[in-house]
């Protein structure tokens, strides 16, 4: 049986981001690996994976980044906002999202990618 092919959102400097990925290997899948941080995400990729997460774009925000710290901690943002703020600050973009499909998980614990491929 072929397993689909699964897109991951990856920064190689992530050790959840490797073990996540040294999984989906571990497991047969055809993996795309996009590292975001080089290859930024379109607003309509965004859209798009947090759909599939069924998350608002504060639910992947990485709220001990630095850059979180400095600029939006205590600041209220509209849901569209957020977005916007994640294109341009890729960095607070949590880590690894794994995408199967119709169907995404943020990959901490990394052992959630086998939940996913395995569905």
């Amino acid at each position: 049986m072929s397993k689909n092919k699964i897109q991951i959102l990856y920064n190689p400097r992530c050790s959840k981001c490797r073990e996540a990925l040294s999984l989906l290997e571990g497991e047969n899948c055809e993996v795309e690996i996009k590292e975001y941080l080089k290859e930024s995400l379109t607003k309509k990729e965004l859209k798009n994976i947090l759909a599939k997460l069924g998350l608002k774009a504060f639910d992947i925000v990485r709220q001990k980044e630095s850059v979180f710290i400095k600029k939006f901690k205590n600041k209220k943002f509209t849901n569209e906002e957020w977005i916007q703020i994640l294109l341009e600050n890729p960095v607070l973009i949590e880590r690894p999202i794994v995408i199967d499909g119709y169907k995404a998980i943020i990959g901490r614990p990394p052992e959630l990618v086998i939940d996913l491929v395995n569905r």
